[in-house]
């Protein structure tokens, strides 16, 4: 299956089944701080609630339509890093991200989404790359910044969460951005 090493501590591999039980721990221990910005959080009240997802996320991955999958830091599951749809017609795909909250810090999103870039752009010739943050979600905000994305504009009152809406801010990431840095 996907096994992908970013460096020696952080790699990143795709979820099957048998990771279920891993997977909503993660959630579930992390339950208050990951709904602050995920509306899904709430939805996963145990690992079975997976069954159904799980193979979602590898047909995506077999159909060459983007995944989703575990980081693992020190072997530890820690966060998921996703490609969302990938428009193969433009060229373009949009990433997503959580952590746990006692790995925050560490450098592990940064170089997770880095890698992730590298391959994307160098390996599949994809043009653009986006990515979305709660405007009020600053750890969030601050990894495309780090990676040289440009803020591209608010999309206003664009999330629901929970009982309010949260605005969003795009940014992106072209080709030539990264092999010009």
């Amino acid at each position: 299956m996907f096994l992908f090493k970013v460096d020696e501590e952080i790699s990143i591999e795709l979820l099957q089944q048998h990771h279920k039980r891993e997977l909503y721990e993660l959630i579930d221990t992390n339950r208050n701080h990951l709904r602050k910005w995920l509306l899904w959080v709430d939805k996963r009240e145990s690992a079975e609630d997976f069954e159904s997802i799980i193979p979602i996320w590898l047909r995506n991955y077999a159909d060459n339509n983007g995944f989703d999958a575990g980081i693992r830091y020190n072997g530890k599951l820690v966060g998921m890093i996703g490609l969302h749809f990938i428009d193969w017609k433009n060229n373009s795909t949009s990433v997503g991200y959580f952590l746990s909250e006692e790995a925050q810090g560490q450098g592990i999103i940064t170089k997770s989404v880095s890698a992730l870039l590298s391959y994307l752009f160098e390996t599949l010739t994809i043009n653009r790359v986006e990515i979305q943050c709660a405007v009020n979600n600053h750890k969030s905000i601050a990894i495309p910044k780090r990676l040289g994305f440009v803020k591209e504009g608010i999309k206003r009152e664009g999330q629901w969460l929970y009982d309010h809406y949260e605005d969003l801010v795009t940014y992106s990431l072209l080709s030539k951005d990264w092999f010009n840095k």
